[in-house]
Parts: structure tokens; sequence; C-alpha cells
């Protein structure tokens, strides 16, 4: 069931915050052995939360929209009191002393906290392999990823261990495990989320959003965390509407723009392009129009991703020197000095792929190479913007697949980082023009896994897209007609 139906039966009495919290949390001891979606279970945070809903209904209080629902968190949000450790040894004991915005507002709404997901290490990944923690799995086939770098979270709403999660999506990081995993995965707006708390990957391309089993309950979630935020300097202070009385407004005569460049691109399986066209049609059926439409340097975004996120990433690990906090070398530093201190403690609490972002980063800032890499890349990204740009003023929304592949087993791009990387081409464009995105599922492959169908919004146009998506979703059925539940059983025996 999705919030709304919890949200009644709990008002009604007819099952407890608590009875709902302990059958999450019977299902995490049931599956996450095997899963492992999850880094930390809060189980006697979750039940005393659970017990606080339930005194209040007692009381005949107004129960707040989100009372008692489990919501898992993903890693790099801080949570007060509770460790916060990116999936990383150089936070493996770091314990936030304040919480994030959005986990204030979820428990400010009644969210009961179930735990805190796995991830790729400081959400540099699109696997959940380079986790310090050890991978998580896929629901649907564990041989397979769940997709990174929020793959903990995609698998903990796909397992059924949780009702919603948090995740955060830098260039691709809740739709595309949203895809592998069959759920729903919503980026908002650049700013119609605050950012404060949110463990830093590359500032101006994060953003937290919601994953779900339905786009209604995405759009619960964004209800209560969008909005304004003095503590963080590049939230937009606009107003939040009313997402889910949006939901049910009409769709016959949007356009919808069918982007040229993505149906096309290199590596796009056979399957996942029918299952979009099919997608396609289905919103054609639904009154919308389809447009060709073109944005030439869409697939210009990997490259152009790759330059900016890893510079944004050098500065922002900078921090993490073993001195004021983070992983500090347990090596005799007697004789040390303090470069060779910090060197060695960040040789060991940051991962691989973690070093080979700083590195690259790094060398894309040093003098004589800034413009080359860093300022052309930004001039590559104002372009990709236009292009946008210029496609909104054809249409109203733009269609693709999320991802170029179904969930890949694991190990297949160890020894080839780019091969990784291309993972997040359908999703990376989104992020450098800062626009709204949201993965539902539209079919399976010959494998039974998910795919993705991703729609992209123009800024703030959140309730249109969430819109289209609702419509879509009750039409097509992909959700309610999958076998979820014993997909999950005998995927994990």
């Amino acid at each position: 069931m999705g919030i709304a139906e919890w949200r009644q039966r709990l008002r009604k009495g007819e099952v407890s915050a608590r009875q709902l919290t302990e059958s999450c949390l019977a299902r995490i001891d049931s599956v996450d052995a095997q899963v492992h979606a999850f880094l930390e279970v809060t189980r006697e945070r979750a039940l005393a939360d659970a017990d606080r809903i339930d005194l209040a209904r007692a009381a005949g209080q107004e129960l707040p929209p989100l009372a008692g629902i489990p919501i898992a968190i993903k890693d790099n949000l801080c949570t007060r009191g509770i460790r916060t450790t990116c999936s990383s040894r150089m936070l493996e004991d770091f314990v936030p002393p304040y919480e994030s915005t959005v986990t204030e507002r979820l428990w400010r709404a009644g969210a009961v906290l179930i735990g805190k997901t796995n991830l790729d290490e400081f959400a540099m990944g699109s696997s959940t392999e380079t986790s310090a923690f050890g991978p998580s799995r896929n629901p649907w086939n564990p041989q397979r990823v769940p997709g990174g770098s929020s793959g903990g979270s995609a698998a903990a709403v796909a397992a059924g261990e949780c009702v919603a999660a948090l995740g955060s999506d830098t260039g691709g990081s809740i739709r595309q495990p949203a895809a592998f995993c069959g759920v729903v995965g919503l980026k908002p707006t650049y700013g119609r989320v605050s950012r404060w708390g949110l463990v830093a990957f590359a500032s101006s391309l994060d953003q937290v959003g919601p994953f779900s089993h339905s786009v209604a309950d995405s759009s619960e979630i964004l209800q209560v965390i969008a909005g304004a935020d003095p503590r963080d300097s590049t939230c937009l202070n606009s107003p939040v509407p009313d997402y889910l009385a949006s939901l049910e407004q009409p769709i016959k005569g949007l356009r919808v723009g069918m982007i040229r460049e993505c149906l096309d691109a290199e590596g796009l399986a056979p399957e996942v392009k029918a299952s979009v066209l099919e997608a396609a049609k289905v919103l054609e059926g639904l009154g919308c129009e389809l447009v060709d439409v073109s944005c030439p340097r869409f697939n210009d975004g990997i490259a152009t991703y790759y330059v900016i996120a890893p510079s944004e990433a050098s500065a922002n690990l900078a921090r993490y020197d073993g001195v004021k906090y983070g992983h500090r070398s347990r090596a005799d530093a007697a004789s040390e000095s303090l470069a060779v201190m910090t060197a060695r403690s960040r040789a060991e609490g940051f991962g691989d792929e973690v070093q080979r972002r700083i590195l690259i980063g790094t060398y894309a800032l040093s003098a004589g190479y800034v413009d080359a890499y860093y300022h052309k890349a930004q001039q590559v990204r104002s372009l990709i913007r236009q292009d946008f740009d210029r496609a909104f003023e054809q249409v109203d929304l733009l269609l693709t697949p999320t991802a170029p592949t179904t969930a890949f087993g694991f190990g297949a791009h160890k020894d080839d980082p780019l091969a990784m990387y291309l993972a997040d081409l359908l999703t990376i464009p989104a992020n450098m023009a800062g626009l709204p995105a949201i993965s539902v599922p539209c079919g399976f492959d010959d494998q039974g896994l998910p795919i993705g169908l991703q729609l992209i919004g123009g800024v703030l146009q959140e309730a249109t897209l969430l819109r289209l998506a609702h419509h879509y979703e009750a039409v097509a059925r992909v959700q309610s007609s999958r076998p979820l539940a014993a997909l999950v059983a005998d995927a994990l025996g």
C-alpha cells in the first residue's frame, strides 16, 4: 500500500504505527542479510518514534501527513546522534551533532526513521560497488547491481524493507537505481530541496529526492521536504505548490518531446528502447502529443560532468585531512610531517574511485589546465542548458530512457571505469541544467529485470512532471502487474 492508504488505516486505528514499523523491521531481518540495503537499522529509535505516533493518535491529536510511515535515509544525509558514514572509512565513526534540513522536515511530519542505507562511497559510483562496507544487491536478482550511488535506498524500497526512502542525485544517482530496481525515483529542480546537512560531493549538482513505489508517494514526500531554507544559500525561495492536488488534473494536450539523441544513443539496449517507445505510445493514447526534438549536446553531458563533478569533489573533500575530523592514520606519526600524516590518512580513508575522482578534479583545476578543462566544461554546460531551453519552447516535457541498459552484473565494469560512467549517460544532462526529472518503471527485459522511463521537466515544473508520470503509471500498471513479492522471494531464496 501507498502512504495515503497507510495514513487512512493508521488514523482509523485499523493498524498502529508500531505494527507497521515492526513489519518493516521483520522484513529487514528476513532479507537484508542478502540485499544489504542498510548500513544501520535504527530499531530502538524507530519503535520509539512509532509509539509516540500511537500515543498522539490515542489522545485524539491531529496527525501530521507522514505520521508512522517508515522511511530509510541515504547515509550521506546527516542524522543527529546517528552515524553518517557516506559508506567511507574516512567517516566510519562520524556522528553528526545536527540534523539535515530534509530529515528534520520528515521527522516533523511524523515519519519514522527505519535506518541508514548503503551507497557508493561519497556518492561516487553507479552500482554501490564502491561502498567501503560492501555492495548492496538488486532484489530482483542478487547477482545484479541495484545501481548507484543511492543503490541501498532503491533496494530497500524494492525489497519492501521500508515504505519510502531518500537518496541524492548528482548525475543520476536516484533515477538510475530506481530504474534498475523497478521503483519510482525523483530528482527535483536544483534548489527546490535544501542541501543543508547533505555531505557534499559536487555542490552545483547535488540534489535530494525520494524513492517510492508510486508517483503519488514521491509527491507526498516532496511536499514535505521542498521549500526555502535560510541555511542553504542555493535553496530557492519559491512557493511550493500542492503536488498531490495536481496529480489528477488532465494531461490531454501536453506536448512530450522525444529527444532524438537519446533514442539513437550508442549502447542503448534494444529492449530498453522498445519499452520506452511503447511507453510513449501509451502517453499518446492518453492525449499527449509526441514531438521529435533535438538536443545536440545532450550526449556531451557525460564528458562535461566528469570534469565539473570531480573538480568540485576535489575541493569539497579537501576538508578531510585527518586533523579536524575524519579518519586519521594510526601509524606512528612522531617523526612525520603534517603533510605526510595527511597523505597517509587520506590514502587509508578514501577508496580507489574517490581517489581517482579527486586526482581528476585536482588536475582539471591546476594551473595551466583550468582554462582548458574546467572553464571549457562550464561553457559546454551552458550550451547544454541552452539546448534544453530551446526544447522547452516546443514541448512541455521531455522523454528518454533512464539508463541505456537494465541492471548489470557485479564486476562487469570493474576494470573499465569509463564503461561504468556511461551508465549515467542519459541522466547526467538534467543535473547539468538543474532540471527536475523522474524515473518510473515501464517494462522488463527478457531476464525479468525492470526498465525505467525518464521524464524531464522545466525548472520548477515538478507538478507537471509528476502529473504526467502519475497518469502513465495508472494506465500502464507496470507496478501493480509485476510479481514483486514472488520475484524478491525467489531471488533471495
